[in-house]
């Protein structure tokens, strides 16, 4: 990949609404799901959708397909998987990261204990004071 492409590719990703809609696609699969369906779900008007949509195309991250009177949009898993690779493949000179990637995937993560004595040895129902 180079690096112009994974620049557009970040780029289209660097707002929350188009991440939003891109990892709704991530999760639906190849199926995709119509444009109806993704306004509803993230609460976007229908042109604040259609320009979002338009600038994951245009970066090549998602694919819209015709289904009858409907527009499914799914994502596009080569893209994204470039992306990734892109992104890691001097990670690290190649050594710790595939592990790293297997151990997280395949465990929930825990986050680690730390703070002060006061925040751990609160129980759950007291939380944390307001700032």
């Amino acid at each position: 990949m180079e690096s112009t492409v994974a620049v557009k590719s970040l780029s289209a990703l660097a707002h929350d609404s188009r991440l939003a809609l891109f990892r709704l696609l991530v999760e639906a699969g190849p199926e995709g799901v119509s444009a109806g369906v993704l306004a509803v779900q993230l609460g976007l008007t229908p042109s604040g959708l259609s320009f979002h949509l338009k600038d994951l195309a245009h970066a090549d991250l998602i694919a819209p397909r015709s289904d009858g009177r409907y527009v499914i949009y799914s994502a596009n898993f080569a893209a994204m998987n470039a992306l990734v690779a892109y992104l890691t493949e001097n990670c690290c000179q190649g050594g710790c990261c595939a592990p790293l990637a297997k151990k997280v995937s395949a465990r929930k993560l825990v986050p680690k204990r730390g703070g002060s004595a006061a925040a751990r040895s609160r129980t759950p129902s007291q939380g944390r004071k307001p700032r």
